[in-house]
């Protein structure tokens, strides 16, 4: 009998470890999860920025052409002439 008592404790001893690991890694992986999350949030955060930024850019180089910035200049007519080929296509479609 007292080696089935020994045993029985040695078990009791092993479960009682292995529970407070189980308790440990689900608050390690709730903690992960919302790091993830986080990260998730800044990343989106960032592209968002990114975009606006880069819309600016955009913007800055139009005006810099519009100035006599002769690099972007090209690339200020095509725009130019395709906004007017956008009006003129809104305009014919009220006209019918």
């Amino acid at each position: 009998m007292n080696g089935l008592s020994e045993l029985i404790d040695s078990l009791e001893v092993k479960f009682f470890k292995l529970n407070q690991k189980l308790v440990q890694l689900q608050k390690k992986n709730l903690e992960l999860q919302e790091e993830l999350l986080v990260s998730r949030r800044t990343q989106q955060n960032q592209s968002d920025e990114i975009a606006s930024l880069e819309g600016q850019l955009d913007t800055l180089k139009m005006v810099n052409s519009l100035l006599g910035s002769e690099e972007n200049k090209r690339e200020t007519k095509l725009k130019i002439n395709s906004l007017i080929r956008e009006i003129d296509y809104c305009i014919a479609q009220l006209s019918d």
